[in-house]
């Protein structure tokens, strides 16, 4: 038995996936960005020596990697459970 999801019944399936490939392009763009101002903010306040600030750009970092790694992370899944849908 061959089971898969039908894409051809949701309508405008086609525009669907371009949408969700354009907002996962602004997820990775923005992750990057933070990532970057985060990890200049972070270097500039632990050498001025400002704890406090060094410690909330860390957590920048922190959040932007994982934003990054569950964005790529989603897609992975998806795709193993639409494969794994065939062998159940």
């Amino acid at each position: 038995m061959n089971v898969f999801p039908d894409f051809g019944a949701v309508g405008a399936s086609d525009e669907f996936a371009s949408v969700i490939g354009a907002l996962l392009t602004i997820v990775l763009i923005g992750a990057v960005l933070t990532l970057v101002v985060s990890a200049i903010v972070w270097a500039m306040s632990s050498s001025t020596g400002n704890p406090y600030t060094a410690q909330k750009a860390c957590i920048g970092v922190f959040v932007a990697l994982g934003t990054a790694a569950f964005a790529g992370a989603g897609i992975a899944w998806t795709n193993f459970l639409l494969t794994i849908g065939d062998h159940i």
